[in-house]
């Protein structure tokens, strides 16, 4: 299929919420570019903010790749940041640096890719489009797990995770002017423990604090994955129930779950857009 045939439609890309499951992401944008699928614009919740504008910034998937690696090993580094009890356990500093860091001063109309990402209002529960300013600070607001990490401040609002409301941003996208969405849900549906992994017949671990905190959210994302996901032509489900919400140094495991899953769907996308 020629590029010519794919551009007569806009392809927007919807990357969800997930914590660590999220680094599937990489593996789906790594096998869509694989197979010459264009990405118009992406819009992303959480994880798939931040997995969402490294590649709207135009960073090389090896390295956004060698990036999710190297989170594994420092994971816990930056939850030492302890807050006063006031809004949030951790303050957010040492994952703001992070961020600051690794996606630079970029402003989102400088990004290479259109791109938008989702957060909650914590004060009416209502969704928060953020596509102008800086991107790093977008992506904090899109990720700031409620009562785990501050709210982050937005104007005069203050945001947390966008996957309370918004799990997957198909809708964004739509607004954005895509003519076809591929959303990517790594939020599972059935029975799991609060580390996130898929209850066997073994003796469980006690969950950690971020475990419980990223659990609440994605059990309220639950609740609304089925509205988010209306209007999404095809839809990528990542075998990732056996990853944990913790853990980052599984990221090799992880793109390679979203590069398999592309290949289960790739036939069905270009279908599609061939129509």
């Amino acid at each position: 299929m020629s590029r010519d045939l794919l551009s007569r439609k806009k392809v927007g890309l919807a990357l969800g919420s997930g914590a660590a499951k999220g680094l599937a992401h990489i593996g789906i944008l790594s096998a869509l570019r694989e197979q010459d699928i264009p990405i118009d614009m992406i819009a992303g919740t959480s994880m798939g903010s931040l997995v969402g504008a490294l590649y709207a910034e135009g960073k090389d998937i090896d390295q956004i790749k060698d990036l999710a690696t190297d989170l594994g090993p420092k994971r816990f580094s930056y939850f030492a940041d302890p807050a006063l009890p006031k809004s949030g356990l951790i303050r957010g500093q040492k994952i703001r640096g992070m961020l600051r860091s690794i996606i630079g001063d970029i402003e989102f109309s400088d990004l290479e890719i259109p791109f938008a990402c989702s957060a909650t209002d914590i004060a009416c529960n209502q969704e928060v489009v953020i596509k102008e300013g800086l991107v790093w600070e977008g992506v904090m607001a899109s990720c700031s797990i409620p009562v785990l990490l501050t709210p982050a401040k937005w104007g005069s609002r203050y945001l947390v995770d966008g996957g309370l409301v918004d799990p997957v941003p198909v809708r964004i996208l739509k607004e954005m002017g895509a003519d076809f969405v591929i959303a990517v849900n790594v939020v599972p549906v059935g029975r799991e423990n609060l580390n996130g992994a898929r209850l066997e017949n073994t003796e469980l671990k006690a969950p950690n604090m971020f475990n419980i905190a990223i659990s609440m959210v994605n059990s309220i994302a639950c609740l609304r994955l089925k509205s988010s996901l209306v209007g999404a032509n095809v839809i990528i489900e990542p075998k990732v129930t056996h990853i944990g919400w913790g853990d980052f140094h599984r990221a090799p495991e992880c793109v390679l779950q979203g590069e398999l899953a592309v290949r289960d769907s790739i036939q069905e996308i270009k279908r599609q857009l061939a129509g």
